[in-house]
């Protein structure tokens, strides 16, 4: 794909918000969906020892997003050599890396456990999504405060732009433990922090065959929130673009709305950024 050329196209979402169903948030499951801890639902139970929880939270937004199968484990997906893998999230490790200082400050570092040591990293979401499902592309974190979600989704579109990718993966998640309430309720506009994760499936057109494409335009930095955004789809802090943008495509795809829609996040303290996703003919179904 040449640099410059501003055709991305969004070609898969899902939504994944513990105890929330279709009725309540579009792009969620019929059922309400699973906890961190019951993750075996949909993923089954391979490989998920030691996962933390907003780890699990993201895997199974991506698997449904890919529309794999409940509850049996992927393994390498069809396509996947060369996909790039961005996830958006402030807060997911931030409990386990307290909790292994504390621990080693009181114990010394035989107290780290060979199995939370890689939870360590601000990475391990998007390493753990890439191992997974066998996704061998450009692999990175953005963890930017409250636009992170649509920082995220720039950051795959420049992949995708600059012939880096032809597809990319891109998830933002947040855990609500403990410690990761009590940080977001320092933001001047905290204190409403939902866990949940969303995924999107982006890439050049036809690079995810047989899906309905949604257009979207170019991420926007603004100074306050868009008059004409749609509304917040609620304290998801660094989840909360990708969840927005994948409720909107939710929406086009399923004629629930016209278009185009413009979707944003953001905070007095961190800005705003702002994407436009509108429908391409013909929509089809959605996978």
């Amino acid at each position: 794909m040449a640099e410059g050329n501003p055709q991305v196209v969004l070609a898969g979402w899902a939504v994944h918000v513990p105890g929330v169903a279709a009725s309540e948030l579009p792009g969620s499951p019929e059922e309400p969906a699973c906890s961190a801890d019951e993750a075996r639902l949909v993923l089954g139970r391979k490989g998920l020892l030691g996962k933390e929880p907003a780890t699990r939270l993201a895997l199974c937004a991506v698997h449904r997003a890919l529309g794999l199968p409940a509850g049996l484990p992927a393994g390498v997906v069809d396509g996947a050599a060369g996909t790039a893998v961005v996830v958006a999230s402030n807060l997911g490790n931030v409990q386990t890396v307290c909790t292994m200082v504390s621990d080693m400050r009181r114990e010394g570092g035989s107290a780290v456990s060979v199995l939370d040591a890689p939870n360590a990293s601000s990475n391990i979401i998007a390493s753990s999504i890439a191992i997974r499902y066998g996704f061998t592309g450009p692999n990175l974190a953005v963890c930017s405060g409250a636009t992170a979600g649509l920082d995220a989704v720039l950051h795959a579109t420049r992949l995708l732009r600059a012939g880096r990718a032809r597809r990319a993966v891109v998830v933002g998640v947040e855990p609500a433990d403990p410690v990761a309430l009590g940080l977001e309720q320092l933001r001047a506009d905290g204190g409403g922090l939902t866990e949940g994760a969303g995924c999107v499936l982006l890439g050049v057109p036809g690079a995810w065959p047989g899906r309905a494409e949604v257009r979207i335009g170019s991420v926007a930095r603004h100074g306050e929130r868009p008059a004409t955004a749609e509304p917040a789809t609620g304290g998801f802090y660094g989840a909360e673009g990708v969840i927005g943008l994948a409720v909107a495509a939710d929406r086009l795809a399923t004629g629930r709305a016209e278009g185009p829609l413009v979707v944003a996040c953001g905070d007095r303290e961190d800005a705003w950024a702002s994407v436009t996703a509108s429908r391409l003919e013909p929509i089809g179904s959605v996978a």
